[in-house]
């Protein structure tokens, strides 16, 4: 800073501003290292491809256990209801999903079998 005193964060320690590689360069604070999902773009071309297949993978993966979610809450208002036939069509829909997601590898197999049990479960408890 120009008085010389540094701007303090929440917690009292130093921050200090460091020049981001963003469109406009703007000065933004700086914690520490970045972690999690908030690192900087890299300047090689190969690896800013790969950062967007990721995200775009990530978001694929989120997309396969939401809708499991779903299916899964769908199977259980058909086992509410009780009619047989949604209920036989909506479990070989969430089985079939699930499947898809192991083979992509959007879930893990022993996740996937879970979620399988307990569809069967739901199934079973109609009875």
């Amino acid at each position: 800073m120009l008085n010389g005193s540094e701007p303090k964060a929440s917690d009292g320690h130093a921050v200090t501003l460091r020049s981001h590689a963003a469109e406009n360069g703007a000065l933004v604070p700086f914690f520490g290292p970045l972690r999690g999902r908030f690192r900087e773009m890299p300047n090689i071309r190969q690896q800013k491809k790969r950062v967007r297949t990721a995200a775009e993978q990530r978001l694929e993966n989120l997309r396969y256990g939401s809708t499991i979610k779903t299916l899964t809450k769908r199977l259980a208002a058909a086992v509410a209801d009780g009619d047989a036939a949604t209920i036989d069509a909506e479990h070989n829909g969430l089985v079939k999903l699930i499947d898809r997601a192991v083979a992509r590898g959007a879930i893990h197999r022993n996740t996937a079998a879970r979620k399988k049990s307990q569809a069967a479960r739901l199934v079973g408890s109609r009875q």
